[in-house]
Protein backbone atom coordinates (compact mmCIF):
# COMPACT_ATOMS: atom_id res chain seq x y z
CA UNK A 1 0.00 0.00 0.00
CA UNK A 2 1.44 3.54 -0.85
CA UNK A 3 1.92 5.91 1.63
CA UNK A 4 -0.26 8.61 2.13
CA UNK A 5 1.22 11.72 1.04
CA UNK A 6 -0.22 13.65 4.37
CA UNK A 7 -0.40 12.11 7.49
CA UNK A 8 -1.65 13.94 10.61
CA UNK A 9 -1.36 12.16 13.95
CA UNK A 10 -2.38 12.58 17.91
CA UNK A 11 -2.15 16.87 16.51
CA UNK A 12 -2.78 18.96 19.40
CA UNK A 13 -2.36 22.72 19.53
CA UNK A 14 -2.08 25.24 21.87
CA UNK A 15 -1.50 29.42 21.78
CA UNK A 16 -0.54 30.98 24.72
CA UNK A 17 -2.32 34.47 24.62
CA UNK A 18 -0.15 37.11 25.53
CA UNK A 19 -1.72 40.91 26.68
CA UNK A 20 0.95 42.52 25.08
CA UNK A 21 4.82 42.49 23.22
CA UNK A 22 6.18 43.00 26.77
CA UNK A 23 4.61 39.98 28.09
CA UNK A 24 5.27 37.81 25.01
CA UNK A 25 9.30 38.70 25.42
CA UNK A 26 9.49 38.29 29.38
CA UNK A 27 7.56 34.82 28.53
CA UNK A 28 10.79 33.65 26.85
CA UNK A 29 12.87 34.09 30.36
CA UNK A 30 9.97 33.27 32.74
CA UNK A 31 6.82 31.16 32.98
CA UNK A 32 4.04 32.48 34.06
CA UNK A 33 0.70 30.54 35.12
CA UNK A 34 -1.29 33.10 34.56
CA UNK A 35 -1.16 33.40 30.61
CA UNK A 36 -3.95 32.15 28.96
CA UNK A 37 -4.02 29.48 26.84
CA UNK A 38 -6.34 28.62 23.61
CA UNK A 39 -6.55 24.94 22.91
CA UNK A 40 -6.98 25.78 18.47
CA UNK A 41 -6.45 21.61 18.13
CA UNK A 42 -7.65 18.61 20.21
CA UNK A 43 -5.68 15.34 19.64
CA UNK A 44 -6.61 15.47 15.40
CA UNK A 45 -5.95 12.50 13.60
CA UNK A 46 -6.51 11.63 9.79
CA UNK A 47 -4.20 10.57 6.43
CA UNK A 48 -4.56 12.01 2.53
CA UNK A 49 -3.81 9.95 0.08
CA UNK A 50 -1.92 11.15 -3.36
CA UNK A 51 -4.48 12.91 -6.06
CA UNK A 52 -7.39 13.20 -2.93
CA UNK A 53 -9.32 16.34 -2.90
CA UNK A 54 -10.37 16.97 0.63
CA UNK A 55 -12.77 20.00 1.73
CA UNK A 56 -12.12 21.16 5.61
CA UNK A 57 -15.10 22.67 7.11
CA UNK A 58 -16.59 24.27 10.40
CA UNK A 59 -16.97 27.38 11.96
CA UNK A 60 -14.95 30.17 12.47
CA UNK A 61 -12.78 29.45 15.43
CA UNK A 62 -12.65 25.20 14.78
CA UNK A 63 -9.34 25.10 13.92
CA UNK A 64 -9.18 24.74 10.27
CA UNK A 65 -6.67 27.45 9.46
CA UNK A 66 -4.98 25.56 12.34
CA UNK A 67 -4.29 22.58 10.61
CA UNK A 68 -3.76 23.71 7.18
CA UNK A 69 -0.65 26.18 9.24
CA UNK A 70 0.99 22.59 10.76
CA UNK A 71 0.49 21.17 7.02
CA UNK A 72 2.35 23.76 5.13
CA UNK A 73 5.03 24.79 8.28
CA UNK A 74 4.08 28.15 9.32
CA UNK A 75 3.40 27.02 12.86
CA UNK A 76 4.53 23.26 15.06
CA UNK A 77 2.35 21.09 16.61
CA UNK A 78 1.86 21.27 20.14
CA UNK A 79 1.89 17.29 20.73
CA UNK A 80 1.80 15.01 17.73
CA UNK A 81 2.97 14.58 14.25
CA UNK A 82 2.74 16.15 10.77
CA UNK A 83 4.10 14.63 8.24
CA UNK A 84 3.50 15.67 4.70
CA UNK A 85 5.66 13.92 1.25
CA UNK A 86 5.34 16.11 -1.57
CA UNK A 87 5.72 20.35 -2.46
CA UNK A 88 3.29 22.18 -1.19
CA UNK A 89 1.71 25.41 -2.56
CA UNK A 90 -0.10 27.68 0.03
CA UNK A 91 -2.91 29.68 -1.34
CA UNK A 92 -3.09 31.36 2.84
CA UNK A 93 -1.45 34.36 2.52
CA UNK A 94 -1.05 35.34 -0.76
CA UNK A 95 0.75 38.55 -0.88
CA UNK A 96 2.94 37.16 1.73
CA UNK A 97 6.49 36.91 0.57
CA UNK A 98 6.31 40.29 -1.96
CA UNK A 99 9.15 42.81 -2.12
CA UNK A 100 6.63 45.85 -2.76
CA UNK A 101 10.08 48.32 -4.16
CA UNK A 102 10.12 45.24 -6.96
CA UNK A 103 8.37 44.72 -9.89
CA UNK A 104 5.70 42.43 -10.32
CA UNK A 105 7.67 40.07 -12.69
CA UNK A 106 10.93 40.40 -10.26
CA UNK A 107 8.36 39.10 -7.33
CA UNK A 108 7.64 36.07 -9.28
CA UNK A 109 11.40 34.88 -9.36
CA UNK A 110 11.55 35.76 -5.85
CA UNK A 111 8.31 34.08 -4.92
CA UNK A 112 10.22 31.32 -7.08
CA UNK A 113 13.23 31.01 -5.26
CA UNK A 114 11.26 31.09 -1.77
CA UNK A 115 9.56 27.83 -3.17
CA UNK A 116 12.63 26.74 -4.41
CA UNK A 117 12.36 26.53 -7.36
CA UNK A 118 15.06 27.37 -10.10
CA UNK A 119 15.88 30.51 -12.78
CA UNK A 120 15.54 27.97 -15.48
CA UNK A 121 11.80 26.44 -14.17
CA UNK A 122 10.57 29.73 -12.98
CA UNK A 123 11.58 31.60 -16.93
CA UNK A 124 8.73 28.45 -18.36
CA UNK A 125 6.35 29.44 -16.16
CA UNK A 126 6.64 33.08 -16.17
CA UNK A 127 4.54 33.96 -18.97
CA UNK A 128 1.78 31.88 -18.14
CA UNK A 129 1.94 33.16 -14.60
CA UNK A 130 1.30 36.76 -16.07
CA UNK A 131 -1.19 35.88 -18.43
CA UNK A 132 -3.10 34.15 -15.45
CA UNK A 133 -3.01 37.55 -13.33
CA UNK A 134 -4.06 39.52 -16.03
CA UNK A 135 -2.02 42.08 -14.94
CA UNK A 136 -0.82 43.58 -18.37
CA UNK A 137 1.41 46.47 -18.09
CA UNK A 138 1.22 46.51 -14.60
CA UNK A 139 3.56 43.84 -14.40
CA UNK A 140 6.50 46.24 -14.39
CA UNK A 141 5.66 48.22 -12.03
CA UNK A 142 6.66 47.91 -8.78
CA UNK A 143 3.65 45.83 -6.23
CA UNK A 144 3.94 48.61 -3.88
CA UNK A 145 1.74 50.44 -6.68
CA UNK A 146 -1.01 47.16 -7.13
CA UNK A 147 -4.22 47.15 -5.13
CA UNK A 148 -4.82 44.53 -2.46
CA UNK A 149 -6.77 42.60 -5.59
CA UNK A 150 -3.92 42.82 -8.00
CA UNK A 151 -1.23 41.48 -5.22
CA UNK A 152 -3.76 38.62 -4.41
CA UNK A 153 -4.32 37.61 -8.35
CA UNK A 154 -0.79 37.08 -8.71
CA UNK A 155 0.01 35.40 -5.43
CA UNK A 156 -2.56 33.18 -6.82
CA UNK A 157 -1.36 33.16 -10.33
CA UNK A 158 2.49 32.13 -9.18
CA UNK A 159 1.09 29.41 -6.10
CA UNK A 160 -1.32 27.77 -8.70
CA UNK A 161 1.60 27.41 -11.75
CA UNK A 162 4.22 25.92 -10.06
CA UNK A 163 2.85 22.64 -10.59
CA UNK A 164 2.52 21.70 -6.43
CA UNK A 165 2.60 18.10 -5.72
CA UNK A 166 0.28 19.51 -2.78
CA UNK A 167 -2.17 22.41 -2.79
CA UNK A 168 -3.48 24.14 0.39
CA UNK A 169 -6.32 26.58 -0.06
CA UNK A 170 -7.65 28.92 2.59
CA UNK A 171 -11.12 30.62 0.86
CA UNK A 172 -8.86 32.25 -1.91
CA UNK A 173 -11.09 31.80 -3.98
CA UNK A 174 -12.45 35.57 -2.75
CA UNK A 175 -10.21 36.95 -4.86
CA UNK A 176 -10.84 39.62 -7.98
CA UNK A 177 -14.18 39.21 -9.34
CA UNK A 178 -16.70 36.68 -10.57
CA UNK A 179 -14.94 35.65 -13.67
CA UNK A 180 -11.77 35.60 -12.38
CA UNK A 181 -12.79 32.95 -9.08
CA UNK A 182 -14.81 30.96 -12.11
CA UNK A 183 -10.75 30.62 -13.41
CA UNK A 184 -8.96 29.94 -9.80
CA UNK A 185 -11.84 27.33 -9.45
CA UNK A 186 -10.96 25.83 -12.90
CA UNK A 187 -7.42 25.77 -12.13
CA UNK A 188 -7.91 23.61 -9.51
CA UNK A 189 -10.29 21.24 -10.74
CA UNK A 190 -7.38 20.69 -13.46
CA UNK A 191 -5.18 20.59 -11.00
CA UNK A 192 -7.17 17.74 -9.18
CA UNK A 193 -7.49 16.13 -12.95
CA UNK A 194 -3.47 16.24 -12.98
CA UNK A 195 -3.02 14.17 -9.86
CA UNK A 196 -2.17 16.73 -7.34
CA UNK A 197 -3.50 16.54 -3.91
CA UNK A 198 -5.79 19.31 -2.65
CA UNK A 199 -6.89 20.21 0.83
CA UNK A 200 -9.36 23.10 0.40
CA UNK A 201 -10.83 25.78 3.23
CA UNK A 202 -14.24 27.36 2.46
CA UNK A 203 -17.36 28.09 3.96
CA UNK A 204 -19.74 28.17 1.00
CA UNK A 205 -20.93 24.55 0.81
CA UNK A 206 -21.68 24.25 -2.83
CA UNK A 207 -18.26 24.73 -3.71
CA UNK A 208 -16.79 22.76 -1.18
CA UNK A 209 -19.04 20.01 -3.08
CA UNK A 210 -17.68 20.86 -6.37
CA UNK A 211 -13.86 20.70 -5.70
CA UNK A 212 -13.71 17.86 -2.93
CA UNK A 213 -15.18 13.98 -2.94
CA UNK A 214 -14.27 13.79 0.83
CA UNK A 215 -14.41 16.66 3.87
CA UNK A 216 -12.94 16.61 7.32
CA UNK A 217 -15.45 18.45 9.97
CA UNK A 218 -13.86 20.05 12.48
CA UNK A 219 -15.44 21.27 15.49
CA UNK A 220 -13.69 23.20 18.55
CA UNK A 221 -10.58 22.03 17.70
CA UNK A 222 -12.01 18.31 17.14
CA UNK A 223 -12.15 16.06 13.99
CA UNK A 224 -15.89 15.25 14.03
CA UNK A 225 -16.51 13.37 11.03
CA UNK A 226 -14.83 12.45 8.33
CA UNK A 227 -15.80 11.29 4.94
CA UNK A 228 -18.00 11.76 2.01
CA UNK A 229 -18.14 14.92 1.43
CA UNK A 230 -22.29 15.22 1.21
CA UNK A 231 -22.71 13.21 4.58
CA UNK A 232 -20.01 16.07 6.16
CA UNK A 233 -22.02 19.03 4.89
CA UNK A 234 -25.17 17.61 6.30
CA UNK A 235 -23.79 17.11 9.66
CA UNK A 236 -22.54 20.47 9.39
CA UNK A 237 -25.96 21.82 8.51
CA UNK A 238 -27.41 19.59 11.51
CA UNK A 239 -24.68 21.28 13.96
CA UNK A 240 -25.91 24.76 12.49
CA UNK A 241 -28.93 25.37 11.41
CA UNK A 242 -30.03 28.51 9.68
CA UNK A 243 -31.34 31.31 11.90
CA UNK A 244 -34.51 32.62 10.49
CA UNK A 245 -35.06 36.41 10.79
CA UNK A 246 -37.93 36.85 13.31
CA UNK A 247 -37.88 40.10 12.03
CA UNK A 248 -38.89 39.46 8.58
CA UNK A 249 -42.02 37.33 9.09
CA UNK A 250 -44.82 39.31 9.55
CA UNK A 251 -46.79 39.47 12.99
CA UNK A 252 -50.15 38.73 13.73
CA UNK A 253 -52.43 41.48 14.87
CA UNK A 254 -52.36 39.80 18.49
CA UNK A 255 -48.86 39.78 18.26
CA UNK A 256 -48.82 44.11 16.80
CA UNK A 257 -51.15 44.73 19.84
CA UNK A 258 -48.84 43.39 22.39
CA UNK A 259 -45.77 44.77 20.60
CA UNK A 260 -47.55 48.09 21.03
CA UNK A 261 -49.08 47.39 24.65
CA UNK A 262 -45.42 46.60 25.41
CA UNK A 263 -43.97 50.05 23.76
CA UNK A 264 -46.61 51.80 25.60
CA UNK A 265 -45.92 50.38 28.93
CA UNK A 266 -42.01 50.72 28.21
CA UNK A 267 -42.84 54.49 27.94
CA UNK A 268 -44.59 54.78 30.48
CA UNK A 269 -42.23 53.13 32.58
CA UNK A 270 -39.63 55.50 31.43
CA UNK A 271 -42.05 58.39 32.26
CA UNK A 272 -42.35 57.68 35.50
CA UNK A 273 -38.97 57.17 36.19
CA UNK A 274 -37.66 60.55 34.63
CA UNK A 275 -40.50 61.99 36.77
CA UNK A 276 -39.68 60.47 39.92
CA UNK A 277 -36.17 61.46 39.24
CA UNK A 278 -37.26 64.84 38.92
CA UNK A 279 -39.37 64.97 41.74
CA UNK A 280 -36.13 63.89 44.08
CA UNK A 281 -33.98 66.55 42.16
CA UNK A 282 -36.63 69.29 43.26
CA UNK A 283 -36.86 68.16 46.70
CA UNK A 284 -33.57 67.76 47.17
CA UNK A 285 -33.17 71.44 45.61
CA UNK A 286 -35.74 72.79 48.03
CA UNK A 287 -33.85 71.01 50.93
CA UNK A 288 -30.60 72.72 49.92
CA UNK A 289 -32.40 76.01 49.50
CA UNK A 290 -33.88 75.64 53.26
CA UNK A 291 -30.67 75.07 54.43
CA UNK A 292 -28.95 77.92 52.50
CA UNK A 293 -31.81 79.88 54.48
CA UNK A 294 -31.22 78.90 57.64
CA UNK A 295 -27.82 79.20 57.37
CA UNK A 296 -28.09 82.70 56.38
CA UNK A 297 -30.32 83.57 58.69
CA UNK A 298 -28.09 82.28 61.49
CA UNK A 299 -24.92 84.06 60.41
CA UNK A 300 -27.28 87.55 60.27
CA UNK A 301 -28.34 87.11 63.40
CA UNK A 302 -24.78 86.45 64.67
CA UNK A 303 -23.70 89.66 63.35
CA UNK A 304 -26.73 91.50 64.78
CA UNK A 305 -25.57 90.26 68.20
CA UNK A 306 -21.54 91.22 67.19
CA UNK A 307 -22.99 94.88 66.58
Amino acid sequence: MAQPIIEINHVTKIYTLYKNNREQFLSIFYRSPKLKKHLALSDVTFTVEKGESVGIIGNNGAGKSTILKTITGVTFPTSGEVAVHGRVAALLELTAGFEPEMTGRENIYLKGYILGLRDEYIRTIEEKVIDFAQLGDYIDQPVRTYSSGMKMRLGFSININTDPEILVVDEALSVGDNAFKKKCKNAIKDLIQKGTTVLYVSHNADSVKEVCRRAIYLKKGQLVFDGPVEEALEKYRMDNPPKTAKANKPLTPAERVAQARKTLADKKKALKKASDEKKAAEAELAAAEQAEAESLEKAEAVSREQT
